[in-house]
């Protein structure tokens, strides 16, 4: 591995999988809507990232005090959902509306 490369991070993987899965499934399925399979992959994401935020049930936790409510859950995956598409190398295209023409 050279200085400029890191290693490999389990949420590299599990994204990595998650990509991985999605081209396996529109390979298996030729036929089907890509923007199904993105739409049932974003929504099976989503329950499991809820399932895994949910407050241990003390009302006085301090860890769970930014989770402590759907709405405060719901604010917190909006904000992890902008950021992880803001870096997606797909965010821009050169086909958007709003891409300046010379």
């Amino acid at each position: 591995m050279s200085d400029t490369e890191q290693p490999e991070t389990l949420f590299d993987e599990v994204a990595d999988a998650a990509v991985d899965l999605g081209n396996r499934l529109m390979a298996e399925h030729p036929e089907a809507d890509p923007w199904e399979i993105g739409s049932a992959l974003l929504a099976g994401a989503v329950h499991f990232w809820l399932y895994t935020r949910q407050p241990c049930g003390d009302p006085a936790c301090e860890d769970c005090a930014d989770i402590a409510t759907a709405e405060q859950r719901y604010k917190l995956l909006l904000e992890e959902l902008r950021y992880s598409a803001e870096e997606s190398t797909y965010y821009h295209t050169p086909f958007d509306s709003n891409v300046g023409r010379a």
